[in-house]
């Protein structure tokens, strides 16, 4: 998701913790102009995801996670920042937190990808990259500190 849609599409977001050892799942999504969590702001996109090890916690705009190795591809656009993004990522490791628009990741990943929105441009490759614009963030060897202007 566009961070600069988050703290509007999660203040009421419900407390919702769960952990699985494999996974995997391929899927599309759109969503939008409903009055839910994650559903206000329109969007739509595709994904597949693999991994092992996946634990997660969420409760309004707060989140925290911690994954295994595992790997992810994806595209997306959003009406709410009238922007679109595609990524592709691979990790050994990762651990993250955000506090409404501030997040931290550390890990050893290499995400690759582009997106552009009105609120700015993010470019990554082999998980070294920045984010400028709304969204401020630098990333390396996909360690990541990101924060939201708005």
């Amino acid at each position: 998701t566009f961070k600069q849609d988050v703290m509007i599409d999660t203040f009421d977001r419900p407390g919702k913790a769960f952990a699985k050892d494999t996974y995997a799942s391929a899927g599309k999504f759109a969503a939008g102009f409903e009055n839910k969590p994650g559903k206000r702001l329109p969007k739509a996109g595709m994904y597949a995801k693999a991994g092992v090890g996946h634990a997660r916690a969420e409760w309004s705009v707060f989140d925290a996670e911690a994954k295994g190795p595992n790997a992810c591809a994806g595209a997306e656009a959003s009406v709410g920042c009238l922007g679109a993004k595609a990524y592709a990522r691979a990790e050994i490791a990762s651990a993250s937190a955000s506090a409404g628009p501030v997040k931290a990741k550390v890990g050893l990943g290499v995400d690759t990808g582009v997106g552009i929105s009105l609120g700015g441009v993010e470019a990554k490759l082999l998980g070294t990259g920045v984010s400028i614009g709304r969204k401020m963030g630098v990333s390396v060897l996909g360690n990541e500190l990101e924060f939201s202007l708005w």
